[in-house]
C-alpha cells in the first residue's frame, strides 16, 4: 500500500515538473519565434499579405513543436487517454460544426431578437438592459457580444475537453474574437483548437489542478489571441472582401462559383455557415451563398419526396441537406440536380435580382434551415431602410428572395431529376433516408 502510495506521488510530482517544464518551452519559444520571425519581417519588405500567411504558417509549426515535445513525454496511450486526436474530422468536421452552433446561440440570435424588437415594437426587446464600458445592451446585443465566448466554448466541447479547460476557454474565445475584428470567428477556431490541446494537455497533471489548468489555458489562449488573432482576422477579412469585390465586378461567374461552393459546403459534413461567418460573406456574395445553399436544401427535398414524403420534405427544406451525405456516397450522380440547380439561381441571384445579405454574415450559409438565411436577407433590408441606403422593400424584393430561395430551386432540381432518371443515372430509392 505504501509503496503504491509512493509510485502515485511520484507520478504526480512528474505531472507537477512535466507541465512547468512545457509552459516554460511554450512561452521561450513562442517568445524567440515572434521576435525572430517579427525581425525577419520588418528587414525583408515582405507584403502585408504574406507576412499574414507567413505568420500563420509560424504558429501552426508552434503547434506541431508543442504536441512533439507532448509526445516526447507521454505515449501514444497516454494521448489517447487525454482525448488527444490530430485528425481532419476532429478539426475541420467536429470544430468547425460546433463553432457555427456557437454562432447560432449567440450573433444569429441576438440578431434575430434585436431584428423582432425593432420590427414589431416590442418593448422589452429594444430597451438597454445592461451598460458595460459605457456601451449600452439590448437582450439581443448580450447574446452578440457573446459570439466569441460561445464559438470557443462549443470548439472545447466538440474537442472533449474537461471541466476546467471548458469553463477557460469563455475568456479565450471573447479575446481571440475581440482581436480578430472582422475575421474573429476564423481567429477563434484556430485559437480554440490550438489552446483547448494544451489546456488538455496540462490538466489533472498536477495537485493543484484547479489552479494550474485554468491559468495555462487562458495564459496560452491569452497570447495566443495576441499574437496571431490579428493577422488571422485580417486573413478572413481580406479574402472575404477578395470575394464580395469579386462577386460585385463579375456577378455572373462569382455568382456560379459561390453558390455551388458554398451550397456544396452546406450539404458535405462540414460547416457552410461557419465558413460565411468567418470571412464575412455578404452583400451579392452573400445573396449567391443563400442562392446555393437553398438550391441544395429545397433540391434534395423535392427530389427526393417520392421516396421520403413529407417527413424528408421538412427534414431537408428546413432542417438540412446534410441528411442524404450516405446517400450520395454510394450513389454520387443523385448531387447533380440540386448542384446544377445552385449554378443557374446563383447567377440569377446577383445578375438579375441583386440579391443581397446584409445581415449577419453566418446567414449567408444556412439557406432555408430554419429559413434563417431568408430571415438574414430580410433584417439586411431593414438595416438598409434605417441606415437610409434603401428607400423600402418593395414586392420586387419579396419576389426575387421567394423566387431564388423557394421557386427556382425545386423547379430546377425537379427537371434535372427527371432527365437524370430517365436516361438510368439513378432512381428514386437511392434517395432514401431512415427518418
Amino acid at each position: 500500500m505504501e509503496e503504491k502510495k509512493k509510485n502515485v506521488k511520484t507520478n504526480e510530482d512528474k505531472g507537477l515538473k512535466i507541465a512547468i517544464l512545457a509552459i516554460i518551452c511554450v512561452g521561450i519559444t513562442s517568445f524567440f519565434v515572434y521576435k525572430l520571425y517579427s525581425s525577419f519581417l520588418s528587414k525583408s519588405g515582405i507584403k502585408t499579405a504574406e507576412k499574414i500567411f507567413g505568420s500563420c504558417l509560424c504558429v501552426c509549426a508552434l503547434f506541431l513543436f508543442v504536441l512533439f515535445l507532448y509526445r516526447a513525454f507521454f505515449d501514444n496511450e497516454k494521448l489517447k487517454k487525454k482525448d488527444i486526436e490530430i485528425s481532419f474530422k476532429r478539426y475541420a468536421i467536429d470544430a468547425l460544426g460546433a463553432m457555427a452552433q456557437g454562432l447560432f446561440c449567440s450573433l444569429l440570435i441576438g440578431t434575430i431578437i434585436n431584428t423582432a424588437g425593432t420590427q414589431f415594437k416590442i418593448s422589452f426587446l429594444t430597451k438597454t438592459v445592461a451598460t458595460v464600458s459605457g456601451i449600452n445592451y439590448t437582450v439581443g446585443g448580450l447574446a452578440v457580444a457573446m459570439s466569441g465566448a460561445a464559438m470557443a466554448l462549443a470548439i472545447a466541447y466538440a474537442l472533449k475537453c474537461p471541466p476546467l479547460v471548458l469553463f477557460s476557454m469563455i475568456t479565450v474565445g471573447f479575446a481571440s474574437n475581440a482581436l480578430g475584428g472582422a475575421g474573429g470567428p476564423l481567429a477563434v477556431l484556430f485559437v480554440a483548437i490550438i489552446t483547448a490541446e494544451i489546456g488538455k494537455m496540462v490538466s489533472k497533471e498536477t495537485k493543484v489542478d484547479i489552479l494550474v489548468t485554468p491559468l495555462v489555458t487562458i495564459g496560452v489562449g491569452v497570447f495566443l489571441s495576441w499574437l496571431i488573432a490579428p493577422p488571422i482576422g485580417k486573413a478572413a477579412s481580406k479574402l472575404g472582401d477578395f470575394i464580395m469585390w469579386a462577386t460585385d465586378q463579375q456577378p455572373f461567374f462569382m455568382g456560379v462559383l459561390v453558390a455551388v461552393v458554398v451550397g456544396v459546403a452546406l450539404t458535405l459534413p462540414i460547416s457552410s455557415a461557419a465558413i460565411c461567418a468567418a470571412l464575412g460573406l455578404v452583400g451579392l456574395a452573400g445573396g449567391a451563398a443563400v442562392a446555393g445553399c437553398s438550391a441544395q436544401m429545397v433540391g434534395f427535398a423535392v427530389i427526393s419526396f417520392t421516396a421520403n414524403g413529407v417527413g424528408g420534405l421538412v427534414a431537408q427544406g428546413i432542417g438540412t441537406s446534410m441528411l442524404q451525405m450516405g446517400n450520395i456516397v454510394k450513389k454520387p450522380q443523385i448531387w447533380l440536380a440540386p448542384t446544377l440547380a445552385s449554378a443557374i439561381t446563383g447567377p440569377l441571384a446577383t445578375c438579375l435580382f441583386k440579391l443581397k445579405m446584409n445581415g449577419a454574415a453566418v446567414s449567408s450559409g444556412m439557406g432555408t434551415c430554419g429559413f434563417v438565411g431568408q430571415i438574414g436577407v430580410y433584417t439586411g433590408w431593414v438595416n438598409d431602410v434605417d441606415a437610409g441606403v434603401k428607400s423600402s422593400i418593395t414586392g420586387s424584393d419579396w419576389a426575387g428572395l421567394i423566387l431564388i430561395s423557394f421557386v427556382l430551386p425545386a423547379i430546377l432540381s425537379l427537371a434535372f431529376h427527371f432527365a437524370f432518371k430517365k436516361i438510368g443515372l439513378y432512381k428514386d430509392e437511392d434517395l432514401k433516408l431512415d427518418l
